[in-house]
């Protein structure tokens, strides 16, 4: 019975599509959710550091219960993306129902679909790998798949990562240091892996090329089947979902620095260079990505085994709580530094 709790990750795009069946005030159903009720929650209920029992690791990583939760997200936000776009096109909206259905619908595709095409990116089959592709697909983000895997892991908490956020850095900064960095890492990346396989760059071969020509052909079809009027609508949603990955990547690494070795490459990563929360609330809804000092410490750890680790630094709120601190830099600082210094990391901080 306790693996059910996990379906309450549903939550989020459940309250998606309450804001769209009642628009109103019911418009900005999803926003107080993820930044009101779940950080109350997270802040009442006590957070937990139980782990699965190792001896059950195996079987429990084996269930397939597991991964269907993954799978039925990515129709969710096929099916909320054409709902809001279906009610932007044919019902007289306010400017406040605008926003609320367009931010909540934003997060909607920010927690269920970035996140868990996240969590399936990571696996080498290939039904799970075309699930991660279209769950970024509705966010404009493909490039991700290859950035996080192959270079936000290798390079996590060092200079050569654009994920990592540098300490004192202001999350408005990181967010354009940070997206244009990750496109850009993408690119070269991707390219360096076609020389290295004698394969033409300039070629279908190329997955930049085809994740930008399928974004392209998205947009097209939103144009196709709402008007072309409905694109901005689409592209803005995907910023909003952006913006929620980006800012929980700013919290995540925050201010943390591998040691370079005496070889000139960076130590191995380690559970103290990521922030953790044990939160249970947050920890639910986004399939324990919270638990991102284990994610990086072994990143083929399915979300559902995932561990505390003692040795992991702890965020003082849930992450939806850490998001909107972040949002006040001072207030942010303030707190967080401290932790870093705390836990007798200030040597690998970057500043």
């Amino acid at each position: 019975m306790k693996d059910l709790k996990y379906i309450l990750a549903y939550i989020i795009p459940f309250s998606g599509w309450i804001a769209l069946e009642n628009k109103g005030i019911w418009s900005w159903a999803t926003v107080i959710l993820a930044f009101g009720i779940i950080p109350i929650l997270d802040a009442i209920i006590p957070a937990s550091e139980k782990n699965v029992p190792v001896e059950v690791e195996e079987s429990r990583s084996k269930k397939v219960f597991f991964d269907v939760l993954l799978f039925i997200c990515a129709p969710i936000c096929l099916f909320l993306t054409y709902y809001y776009l279906y009610t932007v096109q044919t019902k007289v909206l306010s400017t406040s129902e605008l926003v609320g259905l367009t931010l909540s619908i934003g997060i909607v595709l920010g927690a269920t679909g970035i996140n868990v095409a996240h969590e399936l990116g990571h696996r080498t089959d290939q039904v799970s790998q075309l699930f991660a592709k279209a769950g970024l697909l509705f966010v404009l983000y493909q490039h991700f798949f290859i950035e996080h895997n192959r270079g936000h892991h290798k390079n996590v908490s060092t200079m050569a990562d654009p994920a990592t956020a540098r300490k004192n850095e202001m999350v408005y900064v990181f967010l354009f240091r940070s997206i244009m960095g990750q496109y850009l890492d993408a690119w070269k990346l991707e390219n360096d892996r076609l020389k290295r396989e004698n394969k033409a760059i300039w070629s279908w071969n190329n997955e930049m090329i085809r994740f930008s020509i399928y974004e392209m052909l998205y947009l097209l079809v939103v144009g196709l089947l709402f008007g072309f009027a409905l694109v901005p609508f689409a592209v803005a949603i995907a910023f909003v979902g952006v913006m929620l990955l980006e800012i929980i990547n700013y919290i995540e690494h925050y201010g943390l620095q591998r040691k370079i070795l005496p070889s000139g490459r960076p130590e191995r990563v380690l559970p103290k260079h990521s922030w953790n929360s044990d939160h249970e609330m947050g920890r639910i809804l986004l399939f324990e990505l919270t638990r991102h000092s284990d994610h990086h410490y072994k990143s083929t750890r399915k979300y559902q085994i995932l561990r505390h680790l003692d040795d992991s630094l702890q965020l003082p709120l849930g992450y939806p709580g850490s998001m909107l601190l972040s949002l006040i830099p001072p207030l942010w600082f303030a707190i967080i530094n401290k932790r870093i210094v705390g836990n007798n990391e200030l040597n690998n901080t970057i500043e």
